[in-house]
């Protein structure tokens, strides 16, 4: 299987994510599945990949809506503590309405990357993992890729799981925030850069480049695709894995949530926010073929594109997917904030308060089963052709 890992190698575990301290898990739905046996794990593995990839996820006709659609458990989800080395200077944090930044760049990137986010962005690497069977990649690299990197690496976690699986491999992690750890395998490195910014390294000098959960940070596409192709060696290979934001629903008419819906409204106002900050997300979140268009214009060849739907929530009736479904609306709520604050307060000049009021109505709204919210999780990759 390319680019997966051993079974008892898969990241975090459901057990041990039920045991953080939270009182957001559907803990239910997660025990549903991890006390299957293995046999029956694998069959529902493979129905989930088999629903998921072709956008018809069953659902769950008894799945009644989430703590009576109250927020509880979801009063605050800022930090409580956080910690911070002074010197050398990109090794400095901003602060904001009690969140942290990075500081190397500042603004380049408008969410935080404090413990809670770290901790956040680790099970949006799990649970993707788990959604596309423990694949790392979908790009046909071959046994011995030798240069590997990873745009955007936020806390490694992919990064280091690439260096274990491909031991004759040198991975290097490139990342605006110094919030990868220190204790990695011999061939994998961190460099904190701006992926937007002129490149260092040769041209002709990648074997493979990955990007995933880079839609809501990168401003101009095209250059950034042009880089790649210019540092990726002939017959090397590019792959973007990016979850479209934008609410989808399984029981509305069109496949689209109403626009009045609060989580609607809530990624149309990142979005606005996001687009007078120069980020052009909701270009990249709208239409699942927009990467792939993209990359067939910058040159590449060999463009392959796989969907999957992330549900949002409890609703399927596959064990694996309801528990995909319960991390993956874990991870929207937990980052409610997170995500909100500099889109609506910077870019569309709302006021502190109004944020705040404007998200209990969409904690609330994310408990709505009966909508069988989905986002598109989309892995595009292709090829520098050998003639380039």
């Amino acid at each position: 299987m390319e680019g997966s890992t051993a079974d008892e190698d898969k990241g975090v575990a459901p057990m041990e994510l039920i045991n953080m301290e939270r009182s957001n898990y559907d803990v239910d739905a997660i025990l549903a599945y991890e006390q299957l046996s293995t046999e029956l794990q694998a069959a529902e593995d493979a129905a989930a990949a088999e629903q998921a990839s072709a956008g018809a996820i069953i659902a769950d006709v008894a799945i009644d809506n989430d703590a009576s659609m109250t927020d509880a458990g979801y009063e605050s989800d800022a930090p409580t503590a956080t910690s911070t080395s002074v010197t050398p200077s990109i090794w400095d944090h901003a602060f904001e309405n009690g969140r942290r930044y990075h500081k190397f760049r500042e603004g380049a990137y408008h969410f935080p990357n404090d413990d809670v986010e770290q901790e956040r962005e680790d099970m949006k690497h799990s649970m993707v993992k788990m959604l596309c069977n423990y694949k790392l990649h979908f790009a046909p690299l071959g046994p011995n890729p030798h240069e590997i990197l990873d745009i955007g690496t936020g806390t490694g976690s992919w990064a280091i799981e690439m260096g274990e699986s491909y031991p004759s491999a040198s991975v290097l992690g490139v990342d605006l925030s110094p919030i990868q750890p220190d204790w990695v395998p011999p061939n994998v490195r961190f460099m904190v850069d701006d992926i937007e910014s002129p490149w260092l390294h040769p041209r002709n000098h990648f074997d493979y480049i990955h990007s995933r959960h880079t839609v809501m940070a990168i401003k101009d596409w095209d250059i950034l695709l042009r880089r790649c192709y210019e540092h990726t060696k002939p017959g090397g290979w590019i792959e973007l894995q990016e979850i479209h934001h934008f609410p989808m629903s399984n029981s509305h008419a069109g496949g689209f949530l109403p626009r009045e819906h609060p989580v609607a409204q809530y990624w149309r106002h990142v979005d606005e926010g996001l687009a007078r900050l120069g980020v052009e997300f909701g270009r990249f979140s709208a239409a699942d073929d927009a990467l792939a268009g993209l990359m067939r214009r910058n040159g590449f060849a060999n463009v392959e594109q796989r969907v999957f739907h992330v549900p949002v929530g409890p609703w399927p009736r596959n064990k694996m997917l309801k528990s995909v479904g319960v991390y993956w609306k874990t991870i929207l709520m937990d980052g409610l904030q997170a995500i909100a604050l500099r889109p609506l307060m910077r870019g569309l000049r709302w006021e502190r308060d109004h944020v705040e009021a404007f998200l209990v109505s969409v904690r609330k709204a994310y408990h709505d089963n009966a909508c069988q919210m989905y986002m598109p999780l989309v892995c595009v990759y292709c090829q520098k052709p050998l003639n380039a």
